[in-house]
């Protein structure tokens, strides 16, 4: 049986995972290689990184048969690879700032899927976190996205990506009981990076490069946008309400935004603050629910 966590251990967890997931654009953008030949051995290098890890877990709790581990995992690691793969491909047919602002719609998928999976239904507080945090992407919206029937097509690829990602954490929540969360995620980023792999051939060289520019880069996506980075929003899926990760995951603009300026000298427009200034009333809404939350447990 799964120990309870500390709610101060979650939140911790759940803000580490946000910036190490929103570091992700430096190494993305610092890196030369094709996007899903990147996503792939992201993802693998995660596997080897976690591999100790797993196999402690196993040694301590124990865990089901091969088949057993792949009947748990198949579907939340092709559904990542997915992600990957189609989000490559929207951002490629669409517009910077559509993609960007599409795929941060997942506070808007996750309510829908957490309903359809689990049953459960959005508190008040919820819906109004939600509708702040949402109007913080509309105001981006008004200032970057553009329609045109050249990029319909990428921001329809974009969309379906953004419920990819809302799908693959939401099923995290399915096999919260597991005794460690090493159990889960490894077999999950093995079978992502092992789809991935097959699909990079269709968008590039298979093998990276050893510069090592791109060698830190990839190892760097791994270490910590995955291992950290996503294991630590699996975590948070499975310890927290949905709906609080949902919207928390929005922040990942703010820091990503932070760091542009930092690193590359980007400087955010006016209606950036606005934008962020709603995201984070949004956010402080689903911190007090989910204090209410946790006292009520």
């Amino acid at each position: 049986m799964k120990r309870a966590v500390p709610p101060w251990l979650s939140w911790l967890v759940l803000l580490v995972g946000i910036v190490a997931t929103a570091c992700s654009f430096v190494f993305i953008r610092e890196s030369s290689e094709p996007p899903v030949m990147l996503a792939a051995w992201r993802v693998l290098l995660a596997t080897i990184m976690l591999s100790p890890a797993y196999l402690l877990a196993r040694r301590r709790f124990g865990d089901g048969s091969a088949l057993q581990v792949l009947q748990r995992s198949w579907l939340p690691g092709i559904v990542l690879s997915a992600h990957f793969v189609t989000w490559v491909i929207g951002a490629r047919l669409s517009l910077g700032a559509n993609a960007t602002i599409i795929v941060n719609l997942v506070p808007l998928a996750m309510p829908i899927l957490l309903w359809l999976m689990f049953g459960d239904v959005m508190q008040r507080r919820e819906w109004l976190a939600t509708g702040l945090a949402v109007a913080g992407l509309g105001v981006l919206a008004l200032d970057n996205l553009q329609f045109s029937a050249g990029s319909m097509l990428g921001d329809a690829v974009c969309l379906l990506s953004m419920f990819l990602f809302a799908f693959y954490l939401t099923l995290a929540r399915r096999h919260a009981q597991l005794p460690s969360l090493w159990l889960y995620v490894v077999p999950v980023y093995a079978i992502a990076g092992i789809t991935s792999l097959l699909a990079a051939p269709f968008f590039g060289p298979v093998a990276p490069s050893f510069e090592l520019r791109n060698i830190t880069a990839v190892i760097a996506l791994a270490a910590v946008s995955t291992v950290i980075g996503h294991s630590a929003l699996n975590f948070s899926m499975q310890h927290m309400r949905g709906q609080t990760v949902g919207v928390m995951m929005l922040a990942q603009f703010i820091v990503a935004g932070i760091i542009a300026y930092f690193l590359y000298t980007e400087v955010p427009s006016l209606l950036f603050y606005v934008a962020s200034a709603l995201m984070v009333t949004g956010m402080f809404m689903v911190v007090i629910n989910q204090q209410v939350d946790d006292k009520q447990d």
